[in-house]
């Protein structure tokens, strides 16, 4: 049953890798409709993304019409060996980071999705590494709460480079290759970029909250 499953998950992705190197290849061709379809299959994807980098809906709404407006522009640079969606989200994370820069302030790390529920307590858990289990006692939940806070604090100080790593992995659960060809980046460099991120949130947790 489980090759099964694992093949069945591979076709499966490759097919939409097919479909989008198909889309691709019309709006090459001038095709806009194809287009369409493609900004109607991502969207809520390079929104939610935009916002955990931003924090500001409106701001992250800006810059995923921004990393579609790009796309669209820059589309005869999309080669057809790579997968659309990485490519994509190359752009959107690049606009988040140029974003912030421009702006020379510390924004914080919004860890709350697009239709404004917090995102869940075993995303904040597994950023500090602590179980995924969510506590079923009030006191147990407050203090989770209260962990995610704190973590919401940590995250406001990491630096860009290492806020999109632990966004992409933790937040938006990409696996490494695929951060990798997101952030044109050596798998290694992710995982050291990764682990060094990690480290320094639970360093600066280290004084507010006790740490498996």
């Amino acid at each position: 049953m489980g090759i099964k499953a694992s093949n069945t998950t591979h076709r499966e992705g490759q097919e939409s890798k097919g479909d989008d190197i198909a889309l691709a290849i019309r709006v090459q061709r001038g095709d806009t409709d194809a287009f369409g379809e493609l900004v109607q299959k991502y969207q809520t994807r390079v929104f939610n993304l935009t916002l955990r980098m931003t924090n500001d809906r409106a701001v992250a709404e800006e810059l995923a019409q921004e990393a579609f407006l790009k796309a669209l522009e820059k589309i005869h640079q999309f080669r057809h060996d790579s997968r659309f969606y990485t490519w994509l989200f190359r752009i959107a994370v690049n606009l988040s980071i140029s974003h912030r820069r421009r702006k020379a302030r510390t924004a914080t790390l919004s860890l709350h999705g697009p239709d404004g529920r917090c995102i869940s307590e075993h995303q904040t858990a597994r950023l500090v590494g602590g179980g995924s289990a969510e506590p079923d006692d009030p006191p147990a939940r407050l203090s989770a709460r209260e962990t995610g806070r704190l973590v919401r604090e940590g995250l406001e100080q990491l630096d860009d480079d290492h806020r999109a790593v632990i966004v992409l992995r933790d937040l938006e659960s990409f696996n490494y290759q695929q951060i990798a060809q997101i952030l044109d980046l050596p798998v290694g460099t992710v995982k050291s970029r990764l682990h060094r991120a990690r480290m320094e949130l639970r360093e600066r947790l280290k004084p507010m909250v006790t740490l498996e």
